[in-house]
């Protein structure tokens, strides 16, 4: 039997280990002596013996804290259970939940706790380099919660299993970076001038990351250089040279979040690579767990292992939470290289709240952030506007002559062309691509080309049949097969194809030259002959969403000869900004929130945490009845959910809008599945190649 001194005991020194890298020690350890003292009351002691009663036993801990003057660990003992709650103000009543309310909350005294635990107690410093501004203060009191509730549960695990979980016990990242050397070894003697310079960019990038102090960086190299294994080798050569704890990928879509966690796998070996996303599976099956994917699935919890590979949502939303499950990874961010992977894709409506989430980490918390793209957003205003302290640097600075080399395509417009017109060019090339900016259109042109070769992709399409469908158009290029693809935004953003030419419906200038990114890939035909073609189809506007995209990238064309240029991708992102203005980049008002506080509230965590969506749209999960997809809609129709059965039917889901959603089940041919998510009844709404049909008729429901 554990005894409560013990578990404060063995909580206080875990998170005080956990907060020693950004100096926060001292107060995580006072957090951790205090976190559990409600339970030495009498009502507590005798729920152990069996009495049903609810016993809040967080409170005590809490009002101790404050006060010793510790704010910050009171708002973590107080919400190492529930949450980190919202701040309130001094007029709060006692039963409100906010922290002032809970302060006035009675509690049980107990002269126990006092005897054991307080002649332990000391003050404790909070570290000197947190800024005394709201802001600061409220992503250090989330770091600390961080420490308090990873150890809170780590010390209980301990102590409840009869052997120790199978967590940690990874290769140290000197080992990884020797992989990587070995890894990259037959590159540095290239045979021809586009493998010499990807070689410059990767030996500039190991060289940076030995000899660069920790900070703010980007990495601008056009598509084609090699950006990948580039700021991999910069991310191990720095964590080593500055004995940092792992490096940290953060990628915006997990369309291609399987295609780089491939590549580091393949170089570091795949038991030092961890994967957290909603598609990552680390259970073998439903009755025998494989050890070394149950230690994955404990490494998503806190991100313990050396190589974390993970989206932005997941990243940045879990720095705005409250939640003890979101927010319990976060202390092992510090003293991190993190790599900003398509740094473009930051959505405009949070990209202040993501700027201030990276300035706090790389001025308090011991990490250095690289923003890596081909089509950097200019966001050095906004990093000296909320982080003045730091300075952007580029890691190869040598950008305009970067560019001059890459340069391997032509852009070209074509103006308004009707569907069929467009259709007709497309299957007047044996190969090409066609990136459109709706789904519609995309099921509408697929259906107008000669069926040899045709391929659709849009997130109509589940996980498991856009990997597949990836894997035979890569193929059929290399063959030199008939292949023409059309597709919507979701190929872009790194998805490793080459086509001989490229056509790009109007849209934001990064995502032009992102379509441009998978035309003449390799470098193996003339730039003059590699067109990528911009159009506007007739009778049809951008949509809503990006058309201040469509205004700036028109501002550009009509102002660049060269609208690929660096200079002229600057201008763009510019433009935009000052186009959509500066409230519309915090549109929820994130940052206002805690500087000023919210409606009243002093340091609102848990009303900004419902608030903070790095995906602002409200899509309900549909699964699909798949041959594949059956057995496990069985298991969730049969009471038996977790996290692994939703991981599995992830990659038979499609995300839909409320209203498809409403047009299928009017029309009889989807349901309810868990309260939560829903199940196509349907099957002839579902095609492999196209994906989910968005022309639903709901004249066959059947009214009663």
């Amino acid at each position: 039997m554990q005894t409560v001194l013990e578990h404060l005991e063995g909580t206080a020194a875990l998170a005080g280990q956990f907060a020693l890298p950004f100096g926060g020690d001292e107060q995580a350890r006072l957090a951790g002596m205090l976190h559990d003292i409600g339970k030495y009351s009498e009502a507590f002691q005798s729920r152990l013996q069996g009495s049903s009663c609810t016993v809040d036993h967080s409170t005590a801990g809490a009002q101790e804290a404050f006060r010793l003057r510790q704010p910050e660990a009171a708002f973590a003992i107080a919400g190492h259970h529930s949450g980190l709650p919202d701040g309130g103000s001094s007029t709060d009543r006692s039963e409100r939940p906010t922290l002032f309310g809970r302060l006035k909350k009675a509690v049980e005294p107990c002269e126990a706790w006092s005897r054991e635990v307080q002649p332990s107690l000391s003050s404790a410093k909070r570290p000197a380099q947190i800024a005394p501004d709201n802001l600061s203060e409220a992503f250090y009191t989330r770091m600390l919660y961080s420490c308090l509730v990873d150890a809170d549960f780590l010390d209980t695990e301990a102590f409840m299993r009869e052997e120790p979980a199978p967590r940690g016990g990874y290769a140290p990242l000197s080992d990884l970076f020797q992989k990587l050397r070995q890894h990259i070894a037959p590159w540095l003697t290239p045979s021809n001038a586009l493998n010499r310079k990807r070689c410059e960019i990767l030996q500039r990038c190991l060289d940076a990351g030995r000899e660069r102090p920790a900070g703010l960086y980007t990495l601008t190299v056009p598509t084609g250089g090699g950006k990948t294994v580039s700021s991999l080798a910069f991310a191990l050569a720095h964590a080593v040279a500055h004995n940092l704890s792992r490096v940290i990928y953060v990628i915006p879509y997990t369309s291609i979040i399987d295609q780089t966690a491939d590549t580091f796998r393949s170089i570091l070996g795949d038991e030092n690579v961890l994967e957290h996303h909603s598609g990552a599976d680390y259970f073998a099956s439903d009755d025998a767990v494989d050890a070394a994917l149950y230690r994955k699935s404990l490494a998503t919890e806190n991100w313990d292992a050396p190589v974390i590979v993970t989206t932005a949502v997941q990243f940045f939303e879990s720095l705005y939470s409250n939640r003890p499950s979101r927010c319990r990874k976060l202390h092992n961010i510090a003293n991190s290289v993190v790599i900003f992977d398509e740094a473009q894709t930051l959505p405009i409506h949070s990209l202040l709240p993501c700027v201030e989430a990276i300035g706090q980490l790389v001025q308090s918390y011991r990490v250095t952030a690289v923003l890596c793209t081909a089509t950097q957003p200019a966001l050095q205003p906004l990093f000296a506007q909320l982080a003045p302290r730091l300075s952007m640097q580029e890691l190869c600075p040598d950008t305009q002559s970067l560019y001059d080399f890459f340069h391997r395509t032509t852009l070209c417009q074509a103006g308004a062309l009707s569907e069929e017109a467009l259709a007709s060019r497309l299957n007047a090339q044996p190969q090409t691509l066609c990136v459109v900016n709706r789904r519609s259109t995309a099921q509408k042109l697929y259906a107008m080309l000669e069926a040899e070769g045709r391929y659709c992709l849009t997130t109509l399409l589940c996980p498991a049949d856009r990997k597949r469908l990836l894997n035979e158009i890569r193929a059929r290029l290399l063959d030199g097969k008939p292949c023409r693809v059309v597709s919507t935004s979701l190929i872009e953003a790194g998805v490793d194809v080459d086509f001989p030419a490229a056509w790009r419906e109007e849209a934001g200038l990064d995502s032009i030259l992102q379509t441009a990114g998978r035309c003449n890939r390799e470098g193996l035909r003339p730039a003059a002959e590699s067109l990528v073609t911009i159009f506007r189809l007739e009778g049809q506007r951008a949509p809503a969403m990006i058309r201040p995209n469509v205004d700036s990238t028109r501002n550009v064309l009509s102002h660049f000869a060269d609208p690929a240029s660096p200079q002229a991708i600057e201008a763009y992102f510019s433009f935009y900004r000052t186009l959509k203005g500066d409230d519309a980049l915090d549109q929820k008002g994130i940052l206002d929130a805690f500087r000023r506080g919210y409606q009243g509230c002093a340091l609102p965590f848990a009303t900004v945490a419902e608030q903070f969506h790095l995906i602002d749209s409200p899509t309900v999960t549909l699964y699909l009845s798949l041959q594949e997809s059956q057995p496990l809609i069985a298991q969730l129709q049969a009471g038996r959910p977790s996290r692994a059965l939703y991981r599995k039917l992830g990659q038979y889901a499609v995300q839909i809008y409320p209203s498809h959603l409403q047009a299928l089940l009017d029309a009889g041919a989807a349901e309810l599945l868990d309260g939560a998510s829903y199940r196509l009844t349907d099957p002839s709404l579902y095609d492999r190649n196209t994906g989910l049909s968005l022309e639903v008729d709901t004249g066959n429901a059947l009214l009663i």
